[in-house]
């Protein structure tokens, strides 16, 4: 798959997990699509298999909560791991332990065939997974282990990430675009790529993001430091050298100068 095959989908206008495929199979050659949606179809028809049709939709997201976390045993990550594989669908659907982005996509498309309808929420700390009622109510669920969070928990993770004087807002809790979680999830993928050592894919991930906003100096400053981690060094260069005339009074600029010397005198120490 080509750039152009990516960058021309509408992500906003079709299911999330199909731009989810898309940028999958741009930065995996290996992804095994088929069997993914295959897996995924799986466990829809599972649930449609116990989960009886004519209860309200709030005890059917119950009993669903109940057999995704409880009986199938998916959740978080536990002992050592590589991020990226807590990303990846076809990786946690093998070991049923994600990141809550990857939990809450699988979550969210086995709700959609039960026509329970669930929506995702970018929170500060995490991707969260939304269910409102006809009432007026609704539930946020931690999609990392199916417990509802109350407006007094979130306001805690709030005042957490922000500082003390961080307070929770309406805003806080709005339903997220595709193309926004798309983003959010590559730059994971990117900085988890970085970090095990697998320039060529944090590359590919890289440009995606870039293909969002050409001009961000920080997706152009990370894209820099892969080049680097490649030996492309006067295309590190030129990245590092936009970001730091984009962005000077970033703190992190005096330490890409010395990034960018080291470049150019053949010594790079990357970590």
């Amino acid at each position: 798959m080509n750039n152009e095959d990516v960058t021309d989908f509408e992500f906003d206008d079709n299911p999330l997990h199909e731009g989810i495929y898309r940028i999958t199979r741009f930065i995996r050659d290996d992804f095994p699509e088929e069997d993914v949606r295959r897996e995924l179809d799986v466990l829809a028809e599972r649930a449609k298999s116990i989960i009886p049709d004519d209860i309200d939709e709030e005890q059917q997201l119950e009993q669903l909560l109940h057999l995704f976390y409880h009986t199938w045993g998916f959740g978080g990550p536990g002992g050592v791991y590589n991020l990226s594989d807590t990303l990846w669908l076809d990786k946690v659907l093998k070991t049923h332990q994600g990141a809550p982005s990857t939990l809450g996509l699988i979550l969210m498309y086995i709700a959609q065939r039960l026509d329970i309808a669930l929506y995702p929420v970018i929170f500060p700390t995490q991707l969260l997974v939304k269910a409102e009622w006809l009432d007026g109510d609704y539930w946020v669920i931690n999609p990392l282990d199916g417990e509802t969070l109350t407006c007094r928990m979130l306001d805690v993770w709030l005042k957490g990430h922000f500082g003390i004087t961080a307070n929770l807002g309406n805003d806080d809790l709005s339903d997220a675009d595709n193309s926004h979680i798309i983003m959010k999830l590559l730059g994971s993928l990117k900085g988890a790529l970085m970090q095990e050592n697998k320039p060529e894919m944090a590359l590919r991930a890289s440009q995606l993001a870039l293909s969002f906003d050409p001009e961000d100096p920080y997706e152009i400053r990370d894209r820099g430091l892969i080049y680097a981690q490649l030996d492309c060094n006067k295309a590190a260069t030129t990245d590092l050298n936009y970001f730091v005339e984009h962005c000077p009074e970033d703190p992190v600029s005096e330490i890409i100068k010395m990034q960018i010397n080291s470049i150019e005198q053949g010594n790079v120490t990357l970590h």
